[in-house]
């Protein structure tokens, strides 16, 4: 039997040796071919930066030549501006201008290829002239004709590439603009030259043919090729780089390989060494990381935690609890009755635990009651308890989790006493607003009374002739006083409504109806403070929901503001109210459109020192005022969901501006 373990814990050890020298291999042969694939990575992005310097060169190239369209064909300006651009591009070896059938106008040779060194022309063929000019005719743009090689002298030579432009004149086509490329000077020209180290490009036929090559590059089974496409109308080409990669540096990666095998093969041995020991670790890390996690929670919690048993004794309190009622642990755990119950609730409190605990009562349902803390006060709880259960699942007490419900208490009170105080003051605000705003009604009907009198005086001086005129005054003016008694009655009731918080009368009402009532009090007043007034409310916008004496109420007091600074400006006759009413539309898609009302005046404005207390309630720029009119509109505008805001008209004056609900469905 120990020879046999002998021979198994060899074949283990023979297995693990095996699997070592694998992943010894396996990892050696991972990095060469990962050092590999990022060599070929760079060479690709090599070749795809080429590519994009090549095509913008060559589209430079063409808005170059279309600036040297625009002198006349054959000129001397013509033929001083090809010298300049062929010095300045010397991958540029001709320059040719060619009317509309091709023929041979004008042509510059480059200075850096002398006509000595070529064994022909330096021009292209007529043929490539006329294949490239076709392809230009046909793509509206630059076209290019197929390489060709040109001999030199000396049995040399290089790749030449034509590259043809029309010439356009008011859509009529004038001639060509026809440019010879050498490929060689091509890429010398822009190709950078930090690509040419141990590196060869060249531009290659669809077969392999090299056209033309720069830089050196060894031949061998390492040699690593990226290859782009260079599309040319007419002409496409093929990039490419070649690289030579030497030998794979295998000390590097074998070092890395042999460093990771031996920790594999140091982290297998203490594994199977110590699997005993990790795993009673393991255990006791589990118990002391839920023994922290518990303490932890335990001292973070706010809400007091209490076990009970089955007998209603306390066998677990948290520190909240403790700090709740002001006793350590040690005086609550086993403790019955316990010592925070009220001295004259125990009776009760025994009497309920012990319904509680024999289940009668659903468990997590909030009770309230009342503790005593160790000081002898008395504060309200909340206690929500559930059936604690052991790893069997069989009940062996309650957990509950108690509540101070005192701050709640108390804030529950200050927002009680707060809104008591707030509707106090408001009272009053609606009180001071009922008679400042009761006036204008009044005073209405007394001037519509007087006026009745006077016209009654002079009853018997009329002509009877124009008694049915004096009747018709009369009954106008008889019906004038009833109307304004009838809106102050309305102020009355919709002020006593807004005071005791009763649900105001708001109804779906187009905004020019806002006018009519109030109309013919603002342009009484307009005349006695000689201001014009005008009103620009379409009779097509959409109803807007609102309590239509409070509203009225607030373009009455804007209104009447209004007209006053500008009284106060001395505006001497000249001043204009204008009311302007619009949709307004929402500032996001989450929100509605709604109807904005504008009054705007020509007084001496706000300043910055009256602006921030202009809502103040008693603040008021007038001696007369009482400085109520501005906060109440607000506080109406506001309980409309609106907004009361103001900002400067210029040239001078103030536009308040408020808007109101659109009616649901309402277009």
């Amino acid at each position: 039997m120990p020879q046999r373990a002998l021979h198994q814990r060899q074949w283990l050890w023979g297995a693990l040796l095996g699997l070592v020298l694998a992943l010894f291999g396996l990892l050696v042969w991972l990095s060469g071919l990962y050092e590999e694939g990022q060599a070929q990575a760079r060479l690709e992005r090599d070749a795809a930066g080429s590519l994009v310097s090549l095509r913008s060169a060559l589209n430079r190239n063409v808005q170059d030549i279309q600036a040297l369209q625009r002198a006349p064909a054959g000129s001397p300006q013509w033929r001083a501006l090809a010298e300049a651009s062929l010095k300045l591009h010397r991958d540029w070896l001709r320059l040719e201008a060619r009317d509309a059938n091709l023929r041979l106008r004008a042509s510059v040779t480059s200075p850096f290829l002398s006509t000595a060194s070529s064994a022909q022309p330096l021009g292209p063929r007529e043929s490539e002239a006329a294949q490239a000019c076709d392809v230009a005719l046909r793509q509206s743009g630059p076209g290019y004709s197929p390489s060709t090689f040109m001999p030199l002298v000396g049995a040399t030579g290089r790749e030449v590439m034509s590259l043809c432009l029309p010439v356009l004149h008011e859509g009529v086509l004038q001639g060509f603009t026809v440019v010879s490329y050498g490929l060689p000077d091509l890429l010398a020209a822009h190709v950078p030259e930090t690509l040419l180290r141990l590196r060869e490009v060249s531009f290659v036929e669809a077969d392999g043919a090299r056209l033309a090559v720069m830089g050196q590059t060894q031949r061998g089974p390492h040699t690593l090729v990226a290859q782009q496409v260079l599309e040319l109308p007419g002409n496409p080409l093929l990039l490419r780089l070649t690289q030579w990669r030497g030998a794979t540096t295998w000390f590097p990666n074998v070092l890395t390989a042999l460093v990771i095998a031996m920790g594999l093969a140091l982290v297998s041995v203490l594994a199977l060494l110590a699997r005993d020991m990790r795993r009673r670790q393991q255990v006791e890390m589990e118990l002391a990381d839920a023994l922290a996690f518990f303490r932890a929670m335990e001292s973070s919690l706010v809400t007091g935690l209490r076990a009970r048993d089955l007998e209603g004794r306390i066998t677990y309190v948290n520190p909240a609890f403790c700090e709740m009622v002001g006793f350590r642990a040690e005086d609550l755990i086993g403790r019955m009755p316990p010592p925070y119950w009220p001295p004259e609730r125990i009776d009760e409190y025994g009497r309920r635990q012990a319904w509680r605990l024999a289940g009668n009562a659903p468990p997590r349902e909030g009770v309230e009651s009342v503790f005593m803390r160790q000081s002898g006060e008395r504060f309200p709880v909340l206690i929500f308890e559930a059936p604690l259960l052991n790893k069997q699942g069989v009940q062996t007490g309650w957990m509950g989790a108690v509540l101070d419900h005192s701050a709640q208490q108390r804030a529950e009170d200050m927002a009680r006493s707060a809104q008591a105080s707030a509707r106090l003051a408001l009272v009053g605000e609606m009180a001071s607003l009922l008679s400042h705003e009761i006036n204008q009604p009044l005073a209405a009907i007394a001037s519509y009374a007087t006026g009745s009198l006077n016209l009654l005086r002079h009853t018997n001086s009329a002509a009877p002739s124009g008694q049915d005129a004096l009747l018709a005054n009369l009954t106008q003016a008889m019906a004038r006083i009833g109307e304004q008694a009838e809106r102050a009655g309305r102020v009355v009731r919709s002020v006593q409504d807004f005071v005791r918080q009763r649900h105001q009368n708001r109804v779906a009402i187009k905004p020019l109806a806002l006018f009519e009532p109030i109309v013919p009090l603002l342009q009484l007043q307009a005349r006695k403070l000689q201001v014009s007034l005008y009103v620009d409310c379409p009779a097509d916008l959409p109803r807007v929901v609102c309590d239509q004496t409070l509203i009225e109420l607030v373009l009455l007091n804007l209104t009447r503001n209004g007209m006053q600074s500008m009284t106060d400006a001395n505006t001497h006759g000249d001043g204009v109210l204008r009311v302007q009413v619009r949709v307004q539309p929402p500032s996001d898609a989450s929100q509605a459109p709604r109807v904005r009302f504008a009054i705007a005046d020509q007084g001496h404005g706000i300043d910055e020192g009256v602006a921030r207390q202009l809502f103040t309630p008693f603040f008021s720029t007038r001696d007369d005022g009482l400085g109520l009119g501005l906060s109440l509109c607000r506080t109406v505008v506001e309980q409309h969901g609106g907004e009361l805001t103001h900002e400067p008209h210029p040239p001078r004056g103030t536009v308040f501006v408020f808007t109101l609900p659109i009616e649901s469905g309402a277009t």
